[in-house]
């Protein structure tokens, strides 16, 4: 990876800095590829439990970069579709990490910069700050990101705002779903941290199966569905995990994980 995208990490919290001040986090395929890369390392970190994704300057991510752009208006059709492709796997690497992914959202959030927030778990919003799926302005679409918004926001909100690209408010975006707090910018960074803390008080299974149970039950079939939701609560109560947290709770102690 480059200096495009930093790591710090703090026993179980780790922080993930898009790292292009000057431009406003804007995507290029460098990018694109560190996060990915980020991403899969993060994935095998161990003890790793909760994850700030944040940009460093005036914005979180203002969509894609200017020069990106133009290079792709000389890609063939082949090369349009693994430029995509890239920016699709990128996106699924961050939805599908097994630990609660926060989103601390500032200045603009913009094309695949809402896309990046549509992946956390968690988003929280300083008051100041605007999204907005501006692509169609330019004759494009907001097409690999609409995977992960429109789950998130519902096909009414995501038609409209996809087909008048209009900028919008950190509140409109919490009304929409697309945030879960919005804060005063001088709290921002306590607002998340309240987040954070709350997450490292569950277990850390009981944190990834939840997120995997959210995915089964909105993509399996009833049937399916159902089975799964059956054998996932009896794999928690026989688990050591929920054997501890149940416990604890009787005994009225702390569980092991909180330390």
């Amino acid at each position: 990876m480059s200096e495009l995208v930093l790591i710090e990490r703090t026993g179980p919290l780790a922080t993930l800095t898009l790292n292009r001040p000057e431009v406003h986090n804007a995507f290029n395929a460098q990018l694109i590829a560190d996060l990915h890369a980020a991403c899969n390392v993060l994935r095998e970190a161990a003890g790793l439990r909760v994850l700030v994704l944040r940009g460093a300057g005036p914005s979180f991510c203002a969509g894609a970069d200017l020069n990106w752009m133009q290079e792709s208006l000389n890609y063939t059709h082949a090369e349009n579709l693994a430029d995509a492709a890239r920016l699709d796997a990128m996106l699924e690497a961050l939805n599908t990490l097994p630990i609660a992914v926060v989103g601390r959202v500032h200045g603009a959030a913009l094309g695949g910069g809402v896309g990046l927030a549509a992946c956390c778990d968690v988003v929280v919003a300083a008051e100041q700050a605007s999204f907005g799926f501006t692509e169609a302005r330019l004759g494009l679409l907001p097409a690999v990101i609409a995977r992960y918004v429109v789950p998130r926001i519902g096909p009414g909100h995501a038609r409209a705002l996809f087909m008048s690209a209009r900028r919008f408010t950190a509140q409109h975006a919490l009304a929409i779903g697309l945030a879960h707090e919005v804060t005063p910018a001088e709290q921002l960074d306590a607002a998340v941290e309240r987040v954070v803390s709350a997450v490292l008080s569950c277990g850390p299974q009981a944190v990834a199966a939840s997120k995997a149970l959210v995915a089964a039950v909105t993509s399996l079939p009833p049937a399916e569905a159902r089975d799964y939701v059956i054998g996932a609560i009896a794999a928690a109560r026989t688990g050591p995990e929920g054997q501890e947290g149940l416990r604890a709770f009787l005994e009225k102690r702390r569980p092991a994980w909180v330390g």
